[in-house]
């Protein structure tokens, strides 16, 4: 996989949750902060203003996409000035405060969710990422969003056959194109942090192969020969834009494929180790310990199902 394909396939933990929101007159809604997710709001049609916490507001017109990678709190309004009358929605409840409506008898429709996050999901990738990421999918270069948008609002508005699966599978194409979309636009003046790595030639090929083949005996000199540097200034040059050494992220990038293998199969650990690049379950268990402070079998058997209360609150159309 690359790199980007590859985080996400880590970082998410169960089915994205959404709500088709609509909204008339004078309104304010204020969304409660959700750690360990990433929110996001789609406006279908209409507009509004996000404000996010301590932030400054953010028009929104429709087709819009606003991403916010950190669960930040924040009020979503027809104008800055409207005070939140009702109590702050918690997504991860499941007596929110929006009702059941005909999206089709109003203004302004927002497609509400979020995106759990694996508990070993955090990736460094999304804490370069801003608190709020905004989106305009009229803007050259985004049609795949856009298209992703239309279909979502589409599928939300006038549920049909298949509708429960095609959401989510939609929910998931949004969250890649978002990033894409991001990472693609990001500044490209020098600096650090994961826009810049996955820019840089050397760093991104040494990146990709670690991602396509995590079981491979790498080391600095062997990726440093991937990304046509000498092995001090690849090393000094990873470390500088990823944030650890190559070594150390091989192993961290190791440990979090693993924890998601102990989480999603049933594969047995001496399996998972030799995916891995581990040549035992000593080894693995060994590494795994130091990273997760508890022994590979205890986190399998700890692991709880993260899918409830997805199903539960999936592709809803709401109100308030």
């Amino acid at each position: 996989m690359d790199v980007l394909s590859d985080v996400l396939s880590v970082l998410r933990a169960g089915r994205p949750r959404s709500a088709l929101v609509t909204w008339q007159g004078s309104w304010a809604q204020r969304f409660s902060p959700v750690p360990g997710a990433v929110g996001f709001r789609v406006v279908v049609r209409g507009g509004c203003v996000l404000v996010p916490d301590g932030g400054e507001p953010v028009r929104l017109v429709a087709g819009d996409v606003v991403l916010l990678p950190h669960g930040r709190g924040h009020v979503l309004a027809d104008s800055p000035a409207t005070p939140p009358t009702a109590r702050p929605c918690d997504p991860a409840a499941e007596d929110h405060p929006l009702a059941l409506a005909d999206a089709s008898q109003h203004s302004t429709v927002t497609l509400c969710g979020a995106y759990e996050l694996a508990p070993e999901g955090r990736h460094p990738l999304l804490q370069d990422l801003p608190e709020v990421v905004h989106l305009d999918t009229h803007a050259g270069g985004l049609a795949e969003l856009r298209t992703v948008v239309d279909l979502l609002g589409a599928e939300s508005a006038r549920p049909r056959l298949g509708t429960d699966a095609a959401i989510p599978a939609l929910l998931d194409m949004l969250l890649l194109y978002a990033l894409r979309a991001w990472f693609d636009g990001a500044p490209t003046k020098p600096g650090t942090g994961w826009a810049m790595a996955l820019r840089d030639p050397g760093v991104a090929a040494a990146l990709h192969a670690i991602h396509r083949n995590p079981a491979h005996p790498w080391t600095v000199a062997s990726l440093a020969t991937l990304a046509g540097l000498s092995r001090a200034p690849f090393a000094k040059r990873f470390t500088e834009l990823v944030g650890r050494p190559p070594m150390r992220y091989l192993t961290w990038w190791r440990m979090t494929t693993a924890a998601r293998l102990l989480r999603e199969s049933d594969a047995p650990l001496g399996s998972i180790a030799e995916t891995v690049g581990y040549r035992s379950e000593f080894a693995l268990a060994v590494a795994f310990k130091r990273q997760y402070e508890t022994p590979p079998g205890r986190y399998r058997r700890s692991a709880q199902p993260r899918d409830a209360l997805a199903e539960r609150s999936s592709s809803r159309a709401l109100s308030r």
